[in-house]
């Protein structure tokens, strides 16, 4: 992962909601949830949360299935975690025993 590709995606995490769109995400698991249920998971309007979800899904931190008339979102936890290994991989100047404290 470049520079500018941790920019964009720490771009599209920039606003709280969307972060909460991640967090709740990532508690449902690789199923996912509906756009409707992630909307009252906020607490937003469908039209909001689905502004969010675009955004996010366009920056590639999520995945889109439709089922039938419903459209079904999951974090790509490949990019989530390419993003984290980014963050992390000069930690502690690459000693692996201090390292340890930065492995999820």
């Amino acid at each position: 992962m470049t520079e500018e590709d941790a920019a964009d995606l720490f771009h599209a995490l920039s606003n709280p909601d969307r972060l909460r769109v991640i967090r709740v995400l990532v508690v449902a698991g690789p199923g996912g949830l509906s756009a409707g249920e992630i909307a009252e998971a906020l607490g937003a309007s469908p039209s909001r949360a689905s502004f969010h979800l675009a955004s996010l899904t366009e920056a590639g931190l999520l995945t889109r299935e439709r089922q039938s008339r419903t459209q079904r979102y999951a974090v790509d936890i490949t990019r989530v975690g390419a993003l984290l290994n980014f963050m992390l991989e000069d930690c502690c100047k690459g000693s692996p025993a201090l390292k340890d404290c930065c492995v999820m």
